[in-house]
């Protein structure tokens, strides 16, 4: 039988793609690298480096945490977006990745098509804690103060369009008080200010404040959650605690480069399934306060786009300027 030229080119196709799909099927044979595009002591961070070990040992190789912060967490985006699409260059993002998109045109990769979803790894609430300096002991205590003394008040997030910041443009909102905001370089730089007093209060993730709660360092008022945490049940939700509708959370999950092999895919998937299911980690993240929901990659991404779109129009309505 004649070889033709389209038999030839589609040969020839097949053998380009050969080591691709070998180099899938033989995924991982180097260390892996997850890139966190927030700062040391956030809770992505906190996230990150506690599943890493336990990663690593299902995929059989060691799992770096590599933080390169910056621009809302653009910088480390834009790193795994523009690394070889063979998994070793992984991200793992937060809330505030569904809310850059609605809050920047200039982005200098697509959230959409650069990056595709692995996996979702964990979700948890927001605590709203205040310095122990500041006399209030309830969300309603607090919304009579800065009811009184409008304008006065500040909260600390992770910067302008960060989770941290919708969720006190939510409360401001939905509350009608006034309370100014004061925009860090990530959320643990801002947390450490609330520490320190430097800062009147802030929404934080459970995983990196329940610790400092738990120690004195700061006082937690509610939680941003529709249910009351199991690590902190007598801890009332805010709607409960008198601000209607309140509720936003926070989670945090996996992504790789857009044309990443499916083989490679699937088998990050897995291995992160495993990892955040072991009695180990399951159980510290419950312990914490999060709840584990690693999930295949097309219900990531239609998580995603849910989250993206509510951003959207939470952005809107409180008018969130970059």
């Amino acid at each position: 039988m004649p070889l033709t030229l389209w038999t030839l080119r589609h040969a020839a196709m097949m053998l380009a793609l050969l080591p691709v799909a070998v180099a899938a099927q033989n995924f991982p044979v180097k260390p892996v690298r997850m890139v966190v595009g927030q700062a040391p002591g956030g809770a992505t961070d906190v996230v990150a480096r506690l599943v890493a070990p336990k990663f690593g040992e299902q995929l059989g190789q060691t799992v770096v945490v590599e933080n390169r912060t910056g621009a809302a967490g653009s910088i480390g985006a834009t790193f795994v977006a523009r690394s070889p699409a063979d998994g070793y260059n992984l991200l793992v993002v937060s809330s505030s990745y569904a809310i850059n998109p609605g809050l920047y045109k200039d982005l200098p990769f697509d959230p959409v098509k650069d990056l595709v979803p692995v996996t979702l790894i964990a979700e948890a609430p927001f605590l709203l804690v205040v310095h122990p300096s500041m006399p209030v002991r309830s969300v309603k205590e607090l919304v009579t103060m800065a009811k009184a003394r409008p304008g006065t008040l500040n909260f600390a997030s992770g910067g302008n369009g960060s989770s941290g910041q919708l969720a006190g443009e939510l409360f401001k909102n939905l509350a009608g008080v006034d309370i100014v905001h004061v925009p860090y370089k990530g959320a643990g730089p801002a947390l450490i200010d609330v520490i320190a007093g430097q800062v009147h209060m802030t929404f934080s993730s459970v995983l990196s404040t329940l610790g400092h709660v738990k120690n004195g360092r700061l006082r937690a008022l509610g939680v941003t959650s529709t249910r009351r945490s199991a690590a902190a049940p007598d801890l009332s939700t805010i709607a409960e605690a008198g601000v209607k509708d309140y509720s936003r959370t926070t989670w945090y999950g996996l992504l790789a480069p857009a044309g990443t092999p499916a083989a490679v895919i699937e088998k990050l998937v897995g291995d992160m399934q495993k990892a955040v299911e072991s009695p180990e980690i399951r159980n510290h993240l419950l312990r914490d306060g999060a709840e584990p929901v690693a999930g295949t990659s097309k219900q990531f991404q239609a998580f995603l786009a849910a989250e993206m779109s509510r951003a959207r129009e939470i952005i809107q309505r409180a008018k969130v300027q970059p």
